[in-house]
């Protein structure tokens, strides 16, 4: 079966076999039990276990899977399967973590009749774990977004939420006129966990963010409050962001006594179309 990725040691189209990635100059690579292939090359590892650990993962998983950030996702399958009409389109994930988003609007174009082809890219295998088992009808890979394993001009759609921005790689990746979904966090994200971890929060900067060879459309603004019962629901929050590495102790044992919180989620979703 063809695949929508190529070698990342040649370039050459990979095919997709039983237990196996082949390309035509004779490179392979295994297929996971889970469904996911790892095409990260090892000069392109800056780690020994590149991406998000396996807490972190499980962390989004069980967070997500409560539907607290279910009105992104709506907005987010809204927005695509409105935005491109073509009834095959091609579409990129990249930083797909463990696939939520990516599972999602998958499924809303093939719920209004669309048939499309799907590639998710992360550099945490546990969070592919996840998302292959997820979807098994996108594939999944460990790479890096800084060199994505797809042909030029190979995607119609390209989604980055809540990742690393290499704009001149997905300018690459998209067709001319494809469409780029870049989706960040507001200005009041999570505030009022930023108010329980640090002594001085301060928002996040929200503005316009051009980018050369493609033209703005929209802002999408999406902000709803969160009711987290429970010490286990504010725990996975808090372990699924970077907030997890980088706040004092004091912060973290504040965070711990509580048994539940009401906080904002605040999303922008800025709406990019390549230029043709």
């Amino acid at each position: 079966m063809e695949s929508l990725f190529c070698c990342p040691l040649c370039g050459s189209p990979l095919s997709r076999e039983a237990g196996v990635y082949r390309c035509p100059s004779g490179h392979s690579y295994d297929i996971a039990r889970e469904g996911y292939v790892h095409l990260l090359p090892a000069n392109r590892k800056h780690s020994a276990v590149p991406g998000d650990d396996k807490g972190m993962a499980g962390a989004r998983r069980d967070f997500l899977s409560r539907g607290y950030y279910e009105p992104l996702l709506q907005a987010l399958q809204t927005r695509i399967c409105q935005t491109d009409p073509s009834p095959a389109p091609v579409l990129v994930d990249a930083g797909c973590g463990e696939g939520y988003y990516t599972a999602g609007i998958y499924q809303a174009l093939r719920d209004c009749g669309r048939h499309p082809r799907m590639a998710g890219v992360d550099l945490s295998k546990f969070s592919l774990r996840i998302a292959a088992r997820r979807e098994k009808a996108v594939e999944f890979a460990v790479a890096s977004s800084h060199h994505l394993p797809l042909a030029d001009g190979c995607g119609d759609i390209l989604l980055n939420c809540f990742s690393p921005l290499f704009i001149e790689e997905f300018f690459r990746v998209l067709r001319p006129g494809g469409w780029f979904f870049y989706v960040v966090p507001g200005k009041n994200h999570l505030w009022e966990l930023k108010e329980v971890l640090y002594d001085h929060p301060y928002p996040n900067e929200e503005r316009p963010i051009p980018y050369p060879g493609f033209s703005y459309v929209d802002i999408g603004e999406v902000d709803t409050l969160l009711h987290l019962e429970g010490q286990a629901a504010i725990h996975d929050l808090f372990q699924m962001t970077p907030y997890y590495w980088k706040t004092p102790r004091s912060g973290a044992q504040r965070l711990e006594t509580l048994d539940h919180l009401t906080v904002q989620a605040s999303f922008r979703i800025h709406i990019f179309q390549k230029d043709m």
